[in-house]
């Protein structure tokens, strides 16, 4: 009897010690709905948005974080598969956060849907309904992932962030044209 509430007590502390403490990401740039113009994507997505990245900001990862990787998706693009908006990785253990428009020195991004190395903002088709753009950071159990930005896709970045994670942490937030 004694030894199952002991039990029961270590569990609900442990769960409790597990839930003050998650890892999470968020920006202090957008909000649910609303972005500014000068996050949305320019022209070469067909909006007139300045395509400046949002800032960004992460805490409490898991021990044995050793680097971290982000990425922008946008499942509701009429794909079929979604839209990659953004790849970054190589971030070192250190770093909490973006600020706007700015990524640290030696971090390393991806190509994404559009081709072109970098951020692109959100520019769902207009009447498509919103969107939700999905931030994913990534405290990844290596130091390095060795992934050629000009030829790794969204998936591939992906599929390497996933296999190498200790644990993610997700953000999503809405926007419509």
């Amino acid at each position: 009897m004694w030894t199952a509430r002991i039990g029961l007590t270590l569990a609900i502390l442990a769960t409790s010690a597990s839930m003050a403490f998650a890892f999470e990401i968020s920006s202090s740039s957008v909000s649910d709905g609303h972005w500014d113009k000068k996050f949305i994507a320019d022209k070469i997505a067909g909006c007139d948005g300045g395509n400046v990245s949002p800032a960004l900001s992460w805490k409490d990862p898991p021990a044995g974080t050793k680097s971290f990787g982000l990425t922008l998706y946008d499942p509701e693009a009429p794909t079929g598969s979604g839209w990659w908006h953004w790849q970054v990785w190589n971030i070192p253990a250190n770093v909490t956060g973006f600020e706007e428009g700015k990524v640290p020195d030696g971090v390393v991004q991806g190509k994404g849907d559009i081709g072109r190395i970098g951020y692109l903002g959100p520019c769902p088709p207009p009447g498509s309904g919103v969107h939700h753009y999905t931030f994913t950071i990534y405290a990844l159990k290596v130091d390095k992932l060795d992934l050629d930005p000009n030829t790794a896709s969204g998936a591939f970045v992906g599929y390497n962030l996933n296999g190498n994670a200790i644990a993610k942490a997700t953000v999503v937030y809405g926007y419509q044209q």
